[in-house]
């Protein structure tokens, strides 16, 4: 062996091993975690050094040489490194994805971390007096970038973005238009100075009882690693338990990492952390612009960021001085990743925590099974906030029985008759349908046909303003077509959706103004938070939605809440339907009587008797998840159990259920099937979507290990299989739907 430098690096690459190399001769030894550019086939890859072995099964003369080493201090620390190791084990993904998926997309691209700067480009007083409408006929591209700069400085990347090209800045600048300008500040926006308007809130004496608890005992363990479950029913103060957390870590100069499930929904939460903390946080989410990412991961790779706050992918922030983390909503399925590398960002986050030697606290209402069980179990230590701040107390509950009572377009008349009463009273009502569109069905009387999607085993929505009928599930869109094709009927729109219930309720309630709150009355720019501060100014006195409306705002002059289909989860064919459901009544219910105002929540229903609901009527999640609990020991699903999903589709339905029959085949030749029960294949809930039929095999086993070392050993074999290449096929480990 000559005193050339082994080193491994894992590779953005679908393979699951990572390649060794040489190091540069003459040039610093890499250390782990450094990114470095390597040639890889016939082009190079930007890769992760992840290990620097002493020996190599290559032959030397095979070796291939690391091109640069593009970092002087590791990009990815060695906590965070060990962490997506273990990561890229446990969900049996490849190691150079994972890795790649932890940095911004900049660094994946070889940016350097401490690259200078990019200038900005701004307009002149010449490029101000141009009329964009004359000047866009006779070049659409400078016009546009004039729009763009217009609203201020922006740099070249920022452009780019846009879709201005290089050239046409060039050009704007040889005509004195446009300039360049002092760089831009880094981050998505310069952030304010700590500063608090007033004195503190006064704490209630359960938050602090939990800040007590949670101070105690990081005292007992000298700050090292617990886990809290903070259980608290919404409007019981958890986000001021939050700041005081938060607070005390930065006056010890340490980080916190706080993981929210939407930015976006939850505008009055970061607006409470930058007014108190000013110029510490920086943000991480998908709606920023890569620069704007790169930007803030400096920020807190630099320590000049001492709050990280996120949505799922932040908790692969670097926090070089680690205190605390959070997650917010704990039980939201938005903390796993779907697609890809199919991670929970929840269960990262609590081995960060304590690879880092930190506590993590895991806040909700309403509580996963599996958190709940972690805590019975005495895994994690539960910290309860069973008492809403003010005089409004617990909602009251009550079912409508939709077979006893008349109803108009989804709108029971007991709560119609509700709803305007508390009109009368002066306050505003939340309507909660799980139902985007007019309509979910377009139906004909005259051959008994629906309008389905020609793609999907689903039913096209109604969408009546925009006169189309979509389907939700891969977005195809046609034209809305009233009349039958197949028989020349006139055809109806059943059932409804958030669009018809806003109208019938502006119909109902005329002097009322109505606002509606899902993806498709947001979809633009501002719209969400435009409806958000119109509720929170009292200019809507009705507010209809969708999942939006749980997820976290604070609307305190709402009274009263409808559940118009309360029904959907009931007798789902998922092991968690029920859970959702629980978590999505308590969570919307919760939005109902804040402060002073007592609330009141009406849940319509076909099965008023069902022994959930009974649960609810009692506000009493501890009751439901206990028993939830005890149902899902009896059929031995998690978390009594540990699965892994295979999932394959194909664009026929053959390919993907003979790849899950020869996986299947597989791993019980392989004698794991004697402590891992193989369920299936089968088709999936919804088998055809977007033009591919979808199958999947289920692993299941009581224990963990039996499970991984079945899936690692059927994974070896599986990559050979030709039929492999013939389907898109993937791995969920601690799957959320099945």
């Amino acid at each position: 062996m000559n005193d050339r430098q082994l080193l491994r690096v894992a590779v953005p690459v679908p393979l699951a091993d990572a390649f060794d190399y040489l190091a540069p001769a003459g040039q610093p030894a890499a250390a782990l975690g450094c990114r470095v550019r390597v040639p890889f086939g016939r082009g190079e890859r930007i890769g992760i050094v992840v290990d620097q072995p002493r020996e190599t099964t290559l032959a030397l003369g095979k070796l291939k040489t690391i091109r640069e080493v593009l970092d002087p201090e590791p990009a990815i620390g060695s906590e965070l490194l060990q962490t997506l190791r273990w990561a890229a084990d446990y969900y049996h993904h490849p190691i150079g994805a994972v890795l790649s998926h932890a940095l911004p997309g900049l660094l994946r691209e070889g940016r350097a971390i401490d690259e200078p700067p990019e200038p900005s480009w701004r307009t002149t007083d010449l490029g101000l007096a141009q009329s964009l409408e004359q000047l866009g006929r006779s070049a659409r591209q400078q016009a546009k970038a004039l729009a763009a700069l217009r609203g201020g400085p922006l740099t070249a990347s920022e452009l780019k973005e846009q879709t201005v090209a290089a050239d046409t800045l060039e050009r704007l600048a040889a005509k004195g238009w446009i300039e360049t300008a002092p760089p831009a500040p880094q981050g998505p926006a310069a952030a304010p100075a700590p500063r608090v308007a007033g004195p503190l809130p006064e704490l209630t004496p359960d938050q602090r009882a939990v800040l007590d608890a949670v101070a105690a005992e990081g005292a007992a363990t000298q700050h090292g690693f617990r886990c809290y479950l903070l259980h608290g029913v919404t409007g019981s103060g958890k986000t001021e338990v939050y700041l005081r957390l938060i607070a005390a870590e930065l006056a010890a100069e340490r980080q916190t990492l706080l993981l929210v499930p939407e930015i976006g929904l939850t505008p009055q939460l970061v607006g409470r952390l930058r007014d108190r903390f000013g110029g510490e946080l920086a943000i991480l989410h998908s709606a920023l612009t890569e620069r704007e990412r790169f930007a803030a991961w400096r920020r807190a790779y630099r320590q000049e960021a001492k709050l990280i706050v996120g949505t799922r992918s932040a908790v692969f922030a670097p926090l070089p001085r680690a205190g605390l983390i959070i997650v917010d909503e704990e039980h939201d399925s938005s903390y796993k990743q779907q697609r890809g590398f199919r991670y929970s960002a929840r269960d990262l986050a609590v081995m960060r925590a304590q690879r880092l030697g930190v506590p993590v606290l895991l806040g909700s209402a309403t509580p996963s099974l599996e958190s709940f069980h972690n805590a019975l179990q005495g895994r994690y230590r539960k910290l309860d906030m069973p008492r809403r701040i003010g005089a409004a107390g617990v909602p009251r509950l009550r079912v409508v029985d939709l077979s006893q009572h008349a109803s108009r377009q989804a709108l029971s008349t007991p709560l119609v008759v509700a709803i305007e009463q508390h009109l009368a009273a002066g306050n505003q009502i939340l309507v909660f349908l799980n139902r985007r569109g007019f309509a979910p069905a377009l139906f004909c009387p005259g051959c008994k046909d629906t309008e389905q999607c020609s793609r999907c085993d689903a039913r096209m929505t109604v969408h009546a303003r925009a006169e189309a009928v979509r389907c939700h599930h891969c977005g195809a869109e046609r034209r809305l077509a009233w009349t039958c094709a197949k028989c020349g009927s006139e055809r109806v729109a059943v059932g409804a959706g958030t669009q018809r219930v806003a109208e019938e309720l502006a119909a109902l309630f005329p002097k009322a103004r109505v606002a509606r709150l899902d993806r498709d009355s947001t979809s633009r720019k501002g719209a969400l938070a435009a409806v958000l501060d119109d509720v929170a100014a009292g200019n809507t006195e009705i507010l209809i939605g969708t999942q939006m409306l749980t997820k976290g705002h604070d609307f305190p002059r709402v009274t009263l809440v409808g559940v118009l289909n309360a029904d959907q989860g009931l007798f789902g064919t998922d092991p968690r339907s029920h859970e959702r459901l629980a978590q999505t009544i308590l969570q919307v219910a919760g939005r109902a009587g804040r402060a002073e105002r007592p609330g009141e929540v009406i849940i319509q229903t076909h099965y008023p008797d069902h022994p959930l609901l009974k649960c609810l009527l009692q506000s009493d999640y501890t009751a439901f998840a206990s028993l939830a609990l005890t149902e899902r020991r009896e059929t031995e699903w998690p978390p009594f159990s540990y699965l892994a999903v295979w999932q394959a589709e194909a664009p026929q339905r053959e390919p993907a259920f003979a790849f899950l029959e020869r996986v299947r085949a597989t791993a019980v030749a392989s004698g794991g099937a004697t402590t891992v029960t193989v369920l299936g294949p089968a088709a999936q809930a919804m088998e055809r979507k977007d033009g591919r039929y979808r199958a999947q095999l289920i692993f299941r086993s009581p224990q963990r290990a039996p499970l991984h070392q079945l899936v690692s050993r059927t994974l070896l074999a599986v990559r050979s299989f030709g039929e492999a290449r013939k389907v898109r096929w993937s791995i969920d480990i601690d799957p959320l739907e099945i």
